[in-house]
């Protein structure tokens, strides 16, 4: 018998829904590899080698009349595709890469460039869009963030995490411990948001981080419609109850339960997990 080999591998699904009672989706998800062949656009489920690979994963939700809002969030995730290697290739001419340092320079470019277009042109005034990005590496993730999208991590110990914070008044007093899921939930101002890439904010100081992961670890990238309809326990739950052999994908799973309990947003979930295959 053929020797089995084994290799750490990543695993991903997508999956977005207008909502209810929305007309419109304007919520937007992209999936990337990079390699020194150059830039893939993933598809919206599937698993690769872990090695030999950056992955970028991101979600945006749009805001603006007419069409801008799902304007807004297209721009934001094309501009990571287009300007992200960019940035990584200039990177590369030195002897180490700052990845915090690029996607923060990313995002002030996807920001200039959405006020740019909202002073352009009148029909796109005030647009603007939330952004959560991770850039994934072998056993370390960096991520991004900016708006009220969310990261969550899950370990493989079963301790689910928010990596982000919401840039809300109810957001900030979460983090600071000030109250708890059910009082931010219940906030008055729990949907104003403090900053965005666009819209009206003139600065913007994006949430950066790193962290660590081990195989069994399982990170999501969801829009607010999704914590509209799912408590972090309800997160927990679905995600934990991974298993290939289900029909639908973790992020078809999530969505269709947050839509079906809430269901007033567009609802977006971008989920990974590493796992280790045999061949």
């Amino acid at each position: 018998m053929p020797k089995k080999t084994t290799y750490s591998a990543i695993h991903w699904s997508a999956c977005t829904d207008v909502g209810r009672y929305r007309k419109k989706n304007e919520d937007a998800f992209l999936a990337l590899a990079i390699d020194a062949e150059g830039v893939r656009r993933l598809g919206k489920y599937g698993h690769a080698k872990l090695h030999g690979c950056d992955y970028v994963i991101a979600v945006s939700d749009g805001m603006g009349g007419a069409n801008a809002g799902e304007f807004a969030s297209q721009v934001a995730v094309d501009k990571i595709t287009n300007l992200l290697p960019q940035s990584l290739a200039a990177a590369e001419q030195g002897e180490e890469i700052d990845f915090q340092s690029i996607l923060s320079e990313l995002f002030m470019q996807i920001h200039a460039e959405l006020l740019l277009l909202g002073r352009s042109y009148e029909e796109l005034s005030g647009m603007g869009a939330t952004l959560s990005l991770c850039w994934v590496r072998p056993y370390r993730l960096y991520f991004c963030h900016v708006g009220d999208s969310r990261i969550y991590h899950l370990c493989s110990s079963g301790t689910l995490s928010q990596l982000s914070q919401d840039h809300t008044h109810a957001g900030w007093q979460y983090s600071k411990g000030q109250i708890n899921e059910l009082q931010m939930r219940e906030h008055p101002g729990r949907n104003a948001l403090q900053q965005a890439l666009g819209g009206k904010t003139q600065t913007m100081n994006p949430c950066l981080g790193n962290v660590g992961y081990e195989l069994g670890d399982q990170f999501l990238l969801c829009t607010d419609g999704l914590v509209e309809g799912l408590w972090d326990s309800g997160i927990k739950r679905i995600l934990a109850g991974t298993n290939s052999n289900l029909e639908c994908s973790v992020a078809e799973r999530l969505v269709k339960e947050a839509v079906t309990t809430d269901g007033r947003d567009n609802t977006t979930a971008l989920a990974v997990y590493f796992s280790q295959c045999v061949v």
